[in-house]
């Protein structure tokens, strides 16, 4: 056959003769023996004018019983059919295939290698994962094409088990959010009673507190993208009891496998604010990149609190701007009793960047302070047994403690550009 020119000389159409001596072969493994050579073609095609032109004819069970991939290839159609059905309602623009193979299949491939060693052979998983994309394309709908880092879709078929995976990427929104009312926990609380499962203390609903900030900015998200969940990454905490005031703490909203990604972004931002009914309140959202998420969490923005602090015995003014001006500097902190039990029990050095406090009277005083992110602010008023130092109640000689705590600001957290899409005014359809 002619053609065959293109792609191989003699010592090709030996080796070509020698792998189909050795047993039952599909076209697609034969072909990617020379999958380097001959370009214009699939595997298939290579394959099959390989056959033709050392006149072997192709018997009836190769593709199924083919000694390389055990059939692999035969149900390519099969997979990418069933890979079109799972994202039937799934609006996505990139995709990629991958497979698991079989320690037998590793095997086969591995002796097709040794035993007919060729420059131009095509490895088995990426000839695989390209045949399955062109039987999966013309399936679909809508305009797609590989992406071979953070696609919309992204499908694994896992040869050991027989089983077609589907990962959906998620897609991330970042905000700020101010949290006015005390008493609502950042993400959800699971039921302590029943741990999650749902009891009567919980009124079946799995969580120990009804609101949550994850919740309240997660439901309007979840709903609009057709998500599963929504994770709520956070720049740091406060405590419960504790309002997230001032410009807000900044946040990235992860919309887990949603079947949307162009959403509405300007309608989600009034739907939670119009939700949460003055428990929290966000800022305009911007859509961004995955890896908005590390820089958040590891947003290491100072912070400003306000304490109302109560002392166990009358202080005087004098006393207490003496004790507030000797705590700024660095302070040891070791991990508090309060958070022990989910904390790395480990002392953490943090400084106070600035303090002031106004006393309101002899046993009561409102106190500001500047410090680094991770400072916990109760123990550096109560001292915590002595695990926190200095502290203002060592500096004070009584007992003190805080009895609210507003956060009034975390500086900076402004969003850098490049984990901006460019979608923030209206629309996200990408989540990378």
């Amino acid at each position: 056959m002619d053609r065959i020119s293109a792609f191989g000389d003699a010592d090709v159409m030996e080796i070509a003769e020698r792998i189909l001596r050795a047993g039952p072969i599909c076209d697609e493994c034969l072909g990617r023996g020379f999958g380097k050579l001959g370009s214009g073609f699939t595997n298939a095609q290579r394959g099959q004018m390989l056959r033709e032109s050392l006149d072997h004819a192709v018997s009836d069970d190769a593709a199924t019983k083919c000694w390389v991939c055990q059939g692999a290839f035969a149900r390519i159609g099969e997979w990418a059919a069933e890979a079109a059905q799972r994202v039937a309602d799934v609006e996505f623009r990139t995709y990629r295939f991958g497979m698991i193979p079989s320690v037998r299949f590793e095997q086969m491939e591995a002796f097709y290698r040794e035993r007919f060693p060729s420059s131009h052979h095509e490895g088995l998983k990426h000839a695989f994962n390209r045949a399955l994309g062109m039987a999966f394309e013309p399936l679909i709908e809508a305009s797609v094409t590989v992406g071979f880092k953070l696609p919309d879709v992204a499908f694994e078929v896992d040869l050991r088990t027989e089983i077609l995976h589907l990962r959906i990427e998620s897609v991330y929104l970042f905000g700020r959010y101010r949290k006015q009312m005390r008493g609502i926990p950042q993400t959800r609380w699971p039921c302590g009673a029943c741990k999650g499962r749902g009891c009567e203390q919980c009124r079946f609903t799995g969580l120990q507190y009804a609101d949550s900030v994850e919740a309240l900015i997660a439901g309007p998200i979840v709903a609009e993208a057709s998500a599963e969940d929504g994770c709520l990454h956070g720049a740091g905490r406060e405590d419960i009891d504790a309002r997230m005031l001032g410009t807000g703490r900044p946040f990235v909203l992860e919309a887990i496998a949603p079947r949307r990604r162009t959403l509405e972004i300007e309608r989600i931002h009034e739907r939670i604010n119009t939700l949460a009914e003055g428990r929290i309140e966000v800022s305009p959202l911007v859509a961004v990149r995955k890896e908005a998420v590390k820089w958040v969490k590891t947003l290491r923005a100072s912070k400003r609190y306000r304490a109302w602090v109560s002392f166990a015995q009358p202080v005087e003014e004098e006393s207490l701007q003496k004790a507030v001006a000797s705590l700024c500097g660095p302070v040891n902190q070791q991990t508090p009793q309060r958070v022990a039990h989910r904390r790395a029990n480990k002392i953490r050095v943090r400084h106070v960047l600035e303090m002031q406090a106004v006393l309101e009277d002899e046993t009561h005083a409102i106190v500001e302070v500047h410090g680094d992110g991770g400072l916990y602010i109760k123990e550096l008023v109560s001292g915590d047994d002595g695990r926190t130092m200095p502290s203002l109640a060592e500096a004070m000689g009584c007992a003190a403690e805080v009895s609210a705590l507003d956060v009034i600001d975390v500086c900076g957290g402004k969003l850098p550009d490049r984990l901006a899409t460019g979608e923030s005014s209206r629309k996200v359809t990408r989540g990378m």
